[in-house]
């Protein structure tokens, strides 16, 4: 008799999308890593992220912004500082040879040592309202103790391993990231820790979905060619250093009368295409971006650039969808939805 195997049933968007909001959802960091070492890299850092580095605090990961030449984003990255080293981390789409290019830019002066991509190093992430009962299970102490952007000495059950625990996520709900030198190990630990929860491995389209409607769209859809001001994130920046950090001679403070990254929800099932014009009272007020992933069963979410003053929240417009029929959609804030990590107590 001949042994079969039984593939793993496919899960759909939503199913991931409602393991997000509901339970926790693993899935596996595949940007570049970038390792920096010598006692001069926080100097070095400061030449090219858009906010000191001044006041970082030992074991702790913060979100900050790197700017291209020309004053336009070039990536959000997570900056940790664990013992003597710190460590980059992209949250948006850059390449292994888009990140060596971009730092090679910048002089690597008093001994400041950078490595892309360290062989052997790898992170997976796991978030959700649950998800802090799955990190509980890397640490030896409260895992209420370890307090938002906080790093910790993590446990994995590999001989020699090395694994950091960072309380940090990308859905505004609970969500931890496990960095490590025994990569697979660590991600068998957090899928047989998120199963355990009700859990399961989440894929691309639930996740970018979650993003979006917490507010980081441009983590799954990128930058295209907005600038600071324009993807909304010119809190960022930190305004009192342009002039010290790459690119920012190119900046200009914001004055509220930009046109701007915003977010808009259509009826279910309505379907529009980048470029598209959207209108209030027959003129044209701005243009669809990309539309989230269709994942929240109750709404559609669009992200497009809208012209002052039409970026504020509650407003009617419409657009045309793929069949050219005219749908309506207003504008909504962020997020979106209300995470009910904030119900949830961690334990």
């Amino acid at each position: 008799m001949t042994a079969t195997t039984i593939a793993p049933a496919v899960r759909t968007a939503t199913e991931d999308y409602a393991t997000l909001r509901t339970a926790v959802g693993a899935y596996r960091v595949t940007a570049p890593l970038v390792r920096l070492t010598g006692d001069d890299r926080l100097t070095f850092l400061d030449g090219f992220l858009a906010k000191s580095a001044d006041y970082v605090e030992p074991d702790s990961v913060r979100e900050v912004l790197a700017l291209n030449a020309d004053g336009k984003p070039f990536a959000i990255l997570l900056h940790f500082e664990i013992g003597e080293e710190s460590w980059l981390l992209p949250r948006t789409a850059v390449t292994s040879d888009e990140l060596a290019a971009y730092l090679g830019q910048f002089d690597a002066v008093g001994g400041v040592t950078v490595e892309i991509a360290p062989e052997g190093w790898g992170a997976v992430a796991f978030e959700g309202p649950v998800a802090w009962s799955v990190a509980a299970g890397f640490v030896d102490f409260d895992i209420s103790g370890l307090t938002l952007h906080a790093v910790t000495e993590a446990t994995l059950d590999a001989p020699g391993a090395t694994a950091h625990l960072a309380r940090v996520g990308t859905t505004g709900e609970y969500g931890y990231l496990l960095l490590s030198d025994a990569p697979q190990a660590a991600h068998q630990a957090v899928l047989a820790g998120v199963a355990d929860k009700g859990g399961a491995e989440t894929g691309e389209e639930g996740l970018s979905r979650v993003q979006a409607e917490a507010g980081m769209g441009v983590y799954g859809a990128g930058f295209g060619e907005l600038g600071v001001q324009e993807a909304d994130l010119a809190w960022m920046i930190d305004w009192s250093r342009t002039g010290e950090f790459h690119g920012s001679d190119a900046l200009t403070e914001p004055t509220g009368s930009e046109s701007r990254l915003t977010a808009l929800v259509a009826p279910v099932g309505s379907r529009f295409a980048a470029g598209t014009p959207i209108t209030a009272a027959g003129q044209e007020v701005g243009t669809v971006l990309h539309q989230a992933a269709a994942a929240n069963p109750e709404e559609e979410l669009i992200l497009a650039l809208l012209h002052t003053p039409f970026w504020v929240p509650g407003l009617e417009l419409s657009a045309a969808d793929r069949t050219g029929a005219e749908r309506p959609v207003r504008t909504a804030t962020l997020p979106r939805v209300i995470a009910r990590s904030l119900t949830v107590k961690i334990a």
